[in-house]
């Protein structure tokens, strides 16, 4: 993976970031210990075996396949997947505008599999904020700037006009305000559309390819804005993508293949042997609780991978290799 200077000099503040390679440096707890410990504790953000099936007539499609995740309050992470993977379907759940046909799904101490319509509401109104890839579904075309920030206010049931403006402010357009979304740019009609995900303080802001319809340098100046709310106000920020080059803007990218989560890239800072600090990123495989593993494809492809394999364990590590005996019996 390429490291361009440009793209990691702002980097937020490291966040301890539950994953695989996180678990692995944790002493080792004894049974008693491993009982107790619940799945996702201490995380703000748990997804655990979750599934969804959606159901068309006499068909069934499994969209999630058991999916497991875990994000700490304050992260700024990725999710990453092609077109069908299950990445927009895990955004709509996290979001409160879909439930989960099984498993448990938990946000900011929420339990989205228990909420009712009211509450479901109320939920996305006060916890979670949103920012779409369509303008249209960001923002009222008849509303100024500064009143499409207070309508969330209103909707739930206050409002505060110097906060709006403070918050344009945040995002650099209180002097267009008064503008309407047909007066302004792309970029700042997504500039707009994060202060008014962020209207009612949520503690979750969960963003849906919102750099789709912008180009590459727009797109750049809308990851800072999002990395600067991340670090000032301690939001905790999911973006959902089938953009792979978005993890160079993250500091952990989750990548969902078939419905579940098949690997986490990680980025992090170091100490080059010349004394420079340099961040390099590095991917892991991700190991379910039910021991399940996706190989990368470009391994499986590799080695010919398929069917049957052979697996070995060693002192610190486990061998795979192909079937020799596939080839021989064909």
């Amino acid at each position: 993976m390429s490291e361009r200077g440009s793209e990691i000099v702002d980097l937020p503040r490291d966040v301890p970031a539950p994953s695989a390679a996180s678990w692995a440096e944790r002493p080792a707890a004894g049974p008693e210990a491993r009982a107790r410990r619940r799945f996702g504790e201490g995380a703000q953000i748990v997804c655990d075996n979750l599934v969804k099936i959606y159901k068309v007539a006499d068909l069934e499609v499994v969209a999630l396949q058991g999916l497991d995740l875990l994000v700490n309050a304050g992260e700024m992470i990725a999710i990453v997947g092609a077109s069908g993977s299950g990445k927009s379907t895990l955004l709509n759940i996290l979001g409160g505008l879909d439930a989960p046909s099984a498993g448990r799904a938990v946000v900011a101490g929420h339990d989205l599999t228990q909420m009712g319509r009211r509450e479901r509401t109320r939920y996305r109104r006060q916890t979670i904020g949103f920012v779409w890839q369509q303008t249209a579904k960001n923002l009222l075309p008849y509303l100024s700037a500064v009143e499409n920030v207070e309508m969330p206010m209103i909707l739930n049931g206050s409002t505060d006009r110097e906060r709006a403006l403070e918050l344009l402010r945040t995002v650099g357009l209180e002097s267009r305000a008064d503008h309407r979304p047909d007066r302004l740019s792309g970029g700042e009609q997504q500039r707009v559309a994060i202060a008014v995900a962020l209207a009612n303080q949520p503690e979750v802001l969960l963003a849906d390819e919102p750099t789709g319809e912008l180009d590459t340098a727009t797109s750049a100046e809308i990851f800072d804005l999002m990395r600067h709310v991340n670090a000032s106000l301690g939001t905790t920020v999911i973006v959902v993508t089938h953009d792979p080059l978005v993890s160079e803007q993250v500091q952990r990218t989750v990548a969902i293949r078939d419905g579940r989560t098949s690997s986490e890239t990680l980025r992090r800072g170091r100490v080059s042997e010349e004394g420079e600090h340099e961040i390099f990123a590095e991917e892991f495989a991700v190991l379910d609780r039910a021991g399940r593993l996706q190989l990368p494809r470009a391994h499986v492809e590799a080695l010919g991978l398929e069917g049957r394999v052979r697996v070995h364990l060693e002192d610190d590590h486990i061998e795979i290799w192909p079937d020799v005996h596939v080839e021989a019996d064909r």
